[in-house]
């Protein structure tokens, strides 16, 4: 099967199933990395050679054996679309954006809060309803970049191997990337393999969110507010997000008791319910350009 099609079979499945409720992979990879740190990193005291030996002894093995695996004839093809499947969040992250806007609609301020902590590490006991919308704004727009167009950009490079190697990596830096006393050595080379292994898709969803919304805002907000953020990759997309969705993101906010002055992000009205609508619908749109594209790039090369 070609890669378009193989991508599209994967999109669908997953928009069929979601995310599976039991036994997910990457819960036992979790699992899995939690030992490898325990080891290398006890009491916070591992080192950076540490981190990269754990990287490597997590990642390898894992992508060695799905490599192996889509070799082999027919079975090969259903390993590709099931490795695809379990590294999409597609139909996942909207089961957990929408409620947040439908109890922002509702009224219900604490259940947005609640709803919003699934999303976010910043505390959300405080939030106001402004508040709320902006960080599920700004969860959607990194989310879809990190959980779903990343993972789409990896296959088509490299197949099921690419796809498995860029979500293991990226679910270390979520689990080690932290730059806090525990982690700011040891969680050094997830963090900064996850930052390359980004860099090129969250590009292109820049490009993306620009060409899909209002695309003088989104480019403008790119040049001048993406680089003000820390994250080489994160910043750029949520700030041509913002752009294209002409709503005001970033602002202050409170990670782990501290707070963080974090720069604006986009443009014109405060977030709201409505913005956090616009940037699911703005992914879900996302990827049925992306399909589009790889479709006719498919039929073109035929």
């Amino acid at each position: 099967m070609s890669v378009a099609l193989l991508s599209v079979a994967g999109v669908a499945l997953d928009a069929l199933l979601g995310e599976p409720k039991r036994s997910h992979p990457l819960v036992a990879f979790g699992n899995y990395a939690g030992r490898i740190e325990q080891r290398f990193n006890a009491g916070g005291r591992g080192w950076r050679s540490h981190g990269v030996t754990a990287w490597v002894l997590a990642v390898l093995p894992l992508t060695l054996l799905v490599t192996l695996l889509s070799w082999l004839p027919y079975l090969g093809t259903l390993v590709e679309i099931l490795a695809l499947y379990c590294a999409l969040g597609l139909r996942s992250l909207g089961e957990h954006v929408m409620p947040v806007a439908a109890a922002l609609r509702g009224g219900d301020l604490a259940e947005a809060r609640r709803r919003v902590s699934y999303l976010v590490s910043r505390k959300t006991d405080d939030l106001e309803a402004n508040g709320v919308a902006r960080a599920a704004t700004e969860s959607v727009l990194e989310n879809g970049s990190d959980a779903v167009f990343a993972a789409l950009f990896w296959f088509v490079v490299a197949g099921a191997p690419g796809v498995v190697l860029y979500r293991l990596s990226n679910t270390l830096d979520a689990m080690w990337g932290y730059r806090n006393e525990r982690f700011e050595r040891f969680g050094w080379a997830a963090a900064k393999i996850d930052d390359l292994l980004n860099y090129i898709p969250a590009r292109l969803v820049v490009l993306t969110y620009a060409v899909l919304g209002h695309t003088r805002g989104a480019l403008r907000c790119w040049r001048s507010q993406g680089p003000t953020w820390d994250s080489p990759n994160a910043g750029p997309v949520m700030a041509a997000g913002a752009g294209s969705l002409q709503v005001q993101l970033g602002g202050a906010a409170i990670y782990h008791g501290e707070l963080h002055e974090r720069p604006a992000l986009g443009e014109g009205r405060p977030a709201d319910a409505q913005a956090i609508e616009a940037g699911w619908q703005l992914v879900q749109r996302g990827v049925w350009l992306w399909l589009l594209v790889l479709c006719l790039g498919g039929a073109f090369y035929a």
